[in-house]
């Protein structure tokens, strides 16, 4: 949040309701690598559960959704600034991003901890606290972008000043670099690094720190989007979470 690319030289379209040219709105989002929540395999269509989920909240609301090629993080980012993408998943709704976004009510919980390799838990397991980080000399990995709770936003210069922070670009590197040894502990979303350690065969283990443990939004581009579209959206979240077909959905990946 990545390697794969998915769909060089044509778009995927995937209506998620209607043939795209009935749909009252079409939304276009770009493909990524970041399992569990939306990822490619070999001859497969993309899926994933923010893919999954946001494909029935669309549905429900009459909306098509365009799937564009894979892009990397920083520059999906940028397209989506510049107008060439309508939305963005899994967002933390920021006075920032609200100059440029608008963001739906909340379609599931994102949770951010600590993680070391399981052989040496013993060692770190005293941790309480994320400046705890400074104060034991603590090197860590994080992903380079994203917001991760006001607590490391205050804590990463401070990190980087003293050389003790080091950054990924996705979670299967950042996973790799924890098992060469790169840095002694990965800061991440949970989900997103148990699955890659899972794949790459390496034991990993919660610290007791939760970094950030909040909602997360669709992320609608202000100017290619209209405030009737969200309130479509938000529409179709509530009805859907009172139906429990969200809730099923996130069960299905082992999420709240």
């Amino acid at each position: 949040m990545q390697a794969r690319t998915v769909g060089t030289t044509v778009a995927l379209l995937y209506a998620t309701a209607l043939p795209a040219q009935a749909a009252p709105c079409q939304l276009k989002l770009a493909l990524e690598q970041w399992p569990p929540y939306v990822y490619s395999k070999p001859n497969s269509a993309p899926t994933g559960l923010d893919l999954e989920l946001t494909q029935a909240i669309l549905r429900e609301a009459g909306c098509a959704l365009q799937l564009m090629p894979e892009l990397p993080t920083a520059r999906r980012q940028r397209q989506f600034e510049q107008g060439s993408l309508d939305m963005l998943l899994a967002a933390s709704d920021t006075a920032e991003r609200r100059k440029i976004a608008r963001f739906s009510i909340p379609y599931r919980t994102e949770s951010v901890n600590l993680f070391v390799r399981t052989e040496q838990l013993p060692r770190y397991q005293q941790l309480r606290a994320l400046d705890g980080l400074l104060a034991m000399q603590v090197s860590l990995l994080a992903p380079k972008v994203g917001w991760y709770g006001t607590a490391y936003a205050k804590l990463q210069p401070q990190l980087l000043a003293a050389g003790h922070l080091s950054t990924f670009l996705n979670f299967q590197q950042g996973v790799r670099m924890l098992e060469a040894g790169r840095a002694d502990v990965i800061l991440g979303d949970s989900a997103a690094l148990r699955y890659e350690a899972r794949e790459l065969g390496l034991a990993i283990s919660a610290l007791p720190v939760t970094v950030l443990r909040a909602p997360v939004h669709l992320m609608l581009n202000k100017n290619t989007t209209t405030t009737e579209e969200l309130e479509q959206i938000n529409a179709a979240i509530t009805r859907l979470e009172k139906q429990g077909v969200l809730a099923e959905i996130r069960n299905r990946y082992g999420e709240f």
